[in-house]
């Protein structure tokens, strides 16, 4: 074989090799700015969705001044909408993280429809429900802390905040915020949400929920719960309180209760959208009799999220694409 043979043949053998290595490294960058163009064109739609939403809120904005003056805030319609994207939300986006993204939508969508402010009862020893408040009602939403529950509730009867948050009561407090706003004014504060309906995330609650005071009629979310305060003799116990609604149907899911100079009041707390006009609620002053001087709603929530709803989903099998666990059971 001669000299040229051998030169022409290494030659050979390299530009054959070069230029596929060269072409293969040229792929990444090429199918990487792909994606990034699809990421992009997605973005762009999800935008445009959004600013059809403005515009249709704002048309609902139109319809709830028409009809009544409507409340922007409407908490039971809230819930709604975020419990149906959790139940059709798919693949690995965690649902707690859609929860909090939407939360800061609906939010900005209340506001854009009239003055919302949020009074928050967050004394310096004591600022987790701030985080909590902040969480469910938006970054940007005006907050006011406050430092005791009466001037929150001040606030919030006076008109200068549309929502108080407010510690969930304990069975037994000397002084419940609760009793001070016993009313029969349909223009009186009540509870109208539990705080937080999705996950806690870095607030510093100590695991403390709250509850939340506003005006407006509740609406049934089909699972929710009920608040009733009875104003009855201060003989009568819980005990036999919880007989006697569970007797009628009724599941009480949380009581607590106080005494004062006047008597005694009975947070009662019911399971299911219970209006004052159910007929077992009568037949629970007719059994209570002479014990139970008068009984007043005060509001109730849509129930929040549960742990299971809010689940990652599982990991999926880096070749299957499978959940994990589905991938391991073969």
């Amino acid at each position: 074989m001669s000299t040229f043979s051998l030169i022409l043949a290494v030659h050979n053998s390299t530009t054959i090799h070069v230029p596929a290595a060269i072409e293969t490294m040229s792929d990444i960058p090429s199918d990487l700015d792909h994606l990034r163009r699809r990421i992009d064109e997605i973005d762009d739609r999800l935008q445009d969705l959004l600013i059809e939403r403005i515009e249709i809120v704002t048309r609902v904005a139109a319809h709830k001044r028409r009809n009544d003056g409507l409340a922007p805030h409407q908490p039971a319609r809230e819930a709604e909408i975020v419990r149906r994207l959790v139940a059709r939300n798919e693949g690995a986006f965690p649902p707690a993280t859609l929860v909090r993204m939407w939360r800061e939508l609906l939010a900005a969508t209340v506001r854009l429809q009239g003055a919302f402010a949020i009074a928050v009862c967050a004394p310096p020893e004591a600022p987790g429900l701030w985080d909590i408040a902040r969480d469910h009602y938006g970054s940007h939403t005006p907050m006011q802390a406050y430092r005791s529950p009466g001037q929150v509730i001040h606030a919030v009867t006076e008109g200068q905040a549309a929502i108080g948050v407010l510690a969930m009561p304990e069975e037994s407090e000397p002084d419940p915020w609760w009793r001070h706003l016993l009313s029969t004014d349909d223009s009186t504060p009540h509870v109208v949400a539990r705080l937080p309906f999705g996950a806690r995330g870095n607030a510093r609650s100590n695991g403390g929920d709250a509850l939340a005071i506003g005006s407006g009629e509740q609406h049934p979310t089909g699972r929710d719960r009920t608040l009733f305060v009875a104003e009855n003799a201060p003989g009568i116990s819980r005990g036999r309180m919880f007989a006697t609604l569970s007797g009628l149907g009724l599941a009480c899911t949380f009581m607590a209760s106080c005494e004062h100079a006047e008597g005694a009041n009975s947070l009662i707390e019911i399971d299911g959208f219970v209006p004052l006009s159910d007929a077992r609620l009568g037949e629970f002053r007719a059994q209570l009799g002479a014990d139970l001087f008068r009984l007043l709603r005060f509001g109730g929530y849509a129930v929040p999220l549960a742990a299971a709803e809010l689940a990652p989903a599982p990991a999926a099998d880096a070749t299957t694409g499978a959940p994990a666990a589905a991938a391991a059971r073969g």
